[in-house]
């Protein structure tokens, strides 16, 4: 049984894991085969997609898609509006399962476990793959209850060692400096920039592998967001980042890795500065010129 658990900051170790895979459906013909030679550097496969599709009832947002997604990296997804980007993302973490109609059919593992496994523990999964949304949403909690409230939920901890969880996540995030006199404020005290930090300290709290960060830097104003890409290029070398991002410099400065998607279908995959200066694809070339979306 492969596990792909991250601990939390310096705290004991957690021994959950994903339950294993089973067997892997047979992928289509893709429009843009991926695989880990698309990696071009050290970095190991950390999510693996093939022949993934997906859909809203009778609507399919996803069409065979295929890539692999390397760990410890930065990873940005890009296209208009209604391509399928945050569809994509709310799979990895099965959010998608609180939709009612929503279903998908494919390959779609991290770190070697199959993520659609009927078998898999969707509440487990939560934990090792942290999300962040377009819109701050911290908890009307305090500021030290916020970070705590995930290992209080998962882990039995001393006070001492939440205390250090509390501490460590807060730096990691780039905050503590920030509010460690105040960390009994309400959460809804602090500025947008510093509510979405926090929000990533949340996740950093119960050890995940995996951030997932929805347009997380689209409410902020330039300065937040600058900070913001600052703790992600920082944050890389803990953790796989996957970022949905409208912003094409955004997606140019922080980056490693871009996939243009467009009607629900990868169009391409490859290292950002190849994708944004030598692009393979028209479409790709179209959409980060500003000729369509």
């Amino acid at each position: 049984m492969m596990s792909i658990i991250k601990q939390p900051p310096e705290v004991t170790t957690m021994n959950s894991t994903i339950r294993p895979s089973l067997a892997p459906n047979q992928p289509g013909q893709s429009r843009r085969d991926a695989s880990p030679a698309d990696i071009h550097d050290d970095a190991q496969p950390a999510i693996e997609v093939a022949g993934f599709d997906a859909w809203y009832g009778d609507f399919q947002a996803l069409k065979n898609l295929n890539m692999v997604i390397p760990e410890k990296r930065i990873t940005a997804f890009i296209g208009p509006s209604g391509c399928g980007k945050s569809t994509f993302l709310r799979w990895i973490n099965r959010m998608n399962d609180l939709v009612p109609s929503a279903r998908a059919t494919g390959t779609l593992k991290l770190h070697g476990q199959d993520l659609l496994d009927k078998s898999t523990d969707v509440v487990d999964l939560r934990r090792h793959v942290g999300m962040v949304f377009q819109k701050p949403n911290p908890f009307p909690k305090s500021i030290y209850d916020n970070v705590a409230f995930g290992p209080r939920l998962h882990f039995k901890m001393s006070r001492g060692e939440l205390n250090q969880v509390v501490e460590q996540s807060l730096r990691s995030a780039a905050l503590w400096d920030e509010v460690k006199d105040r960390l009994k404020s309400p959460a809804l005290s602090l500025s947008g920039g510093q509510q979405q930090r926090l929000c990533i300290a949340r996740a950093i709290a119960v050890g995940p592998s995996v951030l997932l960060m929805d347009e997380p830097c689209s409410a902020l104003d330039p300065r937040s967001t600058a900070a913001i890409e600052d703790l992600m290029t920082q944050l890389r070398n803990d953790y796989t980042i996957a970022i949905v991002t409208h912003n094409m410099q955004q997606a140019s400065r922080v980056s490693d890795y871009s996939a243009f998607m467009y009607q629900g279908a990868l169009i391409e995959f490859g290292p950002t500065e190849q994708v944004f200066t030598k692009p393979k694809n028209e479409q790709t070339q179209n959409y980060i010129t500003g000729r369509f979306g």
